[in-house]
């Protein structure tokens, strides 16, 4: 059976402007009721529907600082669009950048959903961003294809969680497997470990990552032969207590890192008080307060 996501129709009328608390209750019922069909669970299985709910709750809030009109942003210094609660990049035809692009794994992934998808979206393997940059993508806010993306990204927020959890289970083995053979068992340990803390704060601060920074294991991924994914974090903890607060600390050093070692003329330095603030999200209340 096919999942459906039914709305009243003025909340798909991108016309209107879409309150943000509205939006949040909406995704709260979404993804909660999403998982009470059993062909969603899948590799998601390992969380609750709170801890979920929770989870995509949070990075909607790190990605749009839980705000609707977010959903189809191009952000300034930047070379591509960033859609939907997970801000997912989406390039041009031929368009080669060092980042992951994930929208249109996304699109393939809702499609598997059984989510109808528009026309001009309906070949995701190959949908190609149609807008030739940040100006011409602000001026369409108000066109018909920006408007059904809008709708699209609106109605399917729970599907888009999923599938940021499914990303990660998808990779967890990947990381592990990249370590050298002595160090596997080590880093296996630590994702586990790591995943078990203070429910759901270690789970949300590994999927969080990944989704935030990626895995690492994309060679293209560095700055002077140096990545800045989850695999870099678990290796800089191999050989520290494992713990949430070794964890952002760990994290918080790469990106440090991956500042100082980006080109200058992409001013990355710009971005690292936010970076730091979402790590710092990944402790629970009791040790983020003692920061």
């Amino acid at each position: 059976m096919l999942f459906q996501i039914n709305l009243p129709g003025a909340l798909l009328n991108s016309k209107m402007p879409v309150n943000s608390s509205r939006f949040n209750r909406i995704l709260r019922v979404l993804v909660t009721s999403s998982l009470m069909c059993p062909a969603l669970l899948g590799a998601s299985a390992e969380l609750s529907p709170s801890h979920y709910t929770w989870l995509g709750e949070q990075i909607y809030r790190n990605e749009c600082n839980s705000r609707p009109s977010c959903l189809t942003s191009w952000n300034a210094g930047e070379d591509f669009p960033s859609l939907g609660i997970g801000h997912f990049i989406w390039y041009q035809e031929d368009q080669d950048e060092i980042f992951e692009e994930t929208f249109p794994a996304l699109l393939a992934f809702l499609g598997d959903k059984g989510i109808v998808l528009p026309p001009w979206l309906k070949a995701p393997a190959t949908a190609d961003n149609p807008w030739r940059d940040r100006d011409s993508f602000n001026q369409s806010q108000q066109s018909g294809r920006m408007r059904e993306l809008r709708d699209l990204l609106l109605m399917t927020a729970p599907l888009q969680a999923e599938f940021i959890v499914h990303r990660f289970y998808a990779t967890r083995d990947s990381i592990v497997s990249s370590f050298e053979p002595a160090e596997q068992a080590q880093a296996r340990q630590v994702i586990e470990q790591l995943a078990s803390m203070h429910p759901p704060y270690g789970q949300y601060a590994l999927i969080d990552y990944l989704h935030f920074k990626g895995s690492g294991l994309n060679p293209a991924e560095n700055y002077q032969g140096k990545g800045w994914g989850l695999k870099q974090v678990i290796t800089a903890m191999m050989e520290q207590q494992v713990s949430l607060e070794t964890f952002a600390a760990a994290a918080t050093a790469v990106l440090d890192r991956r500042i100082e070692n980006a080109p200058p003329v992409r001013d990355e330095s710009r971005w690292q008080a936010g970076w730091h603030k979402r790590i710092k999200t990944y402790l629970p209340p009791q040790a983020a307060s003692g920061n």
